[in-house]
């Protein structure tokens, strides 16, 4: 998993609530189990039109957001049926931050496991971040995971709470399988002892 440490990008406005996953990433794309290829197709149905053309007016489809790697988004996101293809799509298309008042708990943990930083903030703090997306490709903000902030273009300072544990494994790229591999040499003595004692197991 990519490390998460700071991010400097634009930031894609998309205030609305209550954005499901279905929303995030459709169901005809949920067949393939492969974290890339999903970037197409996410927020599929409001990017395209029904024939495959781009709708000009959705966000990321309009040249100052189509780089974006910051969404600022509304209240309850991620909401609906629980689908890992929602951050990978998310991942795939080059969101690596996602900032709301609130998140579905699911889609909040798969975030984690996929290297992007889920950052919930309350409602006026979301709304300057929101007024400073709107500005596009001339207002970069930073997102600092060691510092816990978020710095906007013109000097603004927003602080965030994190857990400490899901901050220490964004910040080394670490998932469940990296957390695993850190314990590979207790694993390999642990393995070969239980040959030595019950070497019928290994036949």
């Amino acid at each position: 998993m990519e490390k998460f440490t700071t991010l400097t990008g634009v930031a894609a406005p998309l205030p609305i609530v209550n954005i499901d996953t279905d929303m995030i990433i459709p169901k005809q794309f949920l067949k393939t189990i492969k974290r890339t290829g999903l970037g197409k197709s996410l927020f599929f149905e409001m990017r395209y039109d029904e024939a495959g053309n781009e709708v000009p007016d959705f966000v990321l489809n309009q040249s100052a957001w189509r780089g974006a790697q910051i969404l600022v988004a509304g209240d309850n996101f991620g909401c609906g049926s629980s689908r890992e293809h929602a951050p990978w799509a998310l991942l795939d298309f080059g969101i690596r931050c996602v900032i709301a008042t609130s998140f579905a708990d699911i889609f909040y943990n798969n975030c984690f496991k996929n290297g992007i930083l889920p950052i919930r903030l309350a409602q006026a703090e979301v709304d300057l971040l929101m007024d400073d997306a709107r500005r596009g490709a001339n207002a970069t903000v930073t997102v600092d995971l060691a510092a816990q902030e978020i710095r906007g273009p013109d000097g603004g300072i927003i602080r965030f709470d994190i857990d400490p544990f899901r901050k220490h494994c964004l910040l080394n790229g670490l998932d469940d399988i990296g957390l695993t591999l850190q314990k590979e040499e207790a694993i390999t003595a642990f393995e070969a002892e239980r040959v030595r004692q019950f070497p019928w197991l290994a036949a």
